[in-house]
């Protein structure tokens, strides 16, 4: 996605028939496009770089046997 950037100033008010209309580009894009876009919006929404999303904390978890 290089060198976009997400311009939170930007808003235009509409009806709900109006917003739904922007899903016919996005049924225009391969697969692959959009989770490009995907993987961007949650950079942008969890505040980490594009390419290098945060690991996950392993140590939050633990696996328990459940006994009969």
């Amino acid at each position: 996605m290089g060198n976009y950037r997400l311009d939170r100033t930007a808003f235009k008010a509409r009806t709900a028939k109006e917003a739904a209309n922007h899903s016919i580009y996005y049924k225009d894009l391969t697969w692959q496009e959009r989770l490009r876009i995907a993987n961007y919006l949650n950079s942008v929404a969890y505040n980490y770089p594009e390419n290098e999303p945060p690991r996950l904390d392993r140590t939050a978890f633990s696996i328990r046997k459940i006994k009969p």
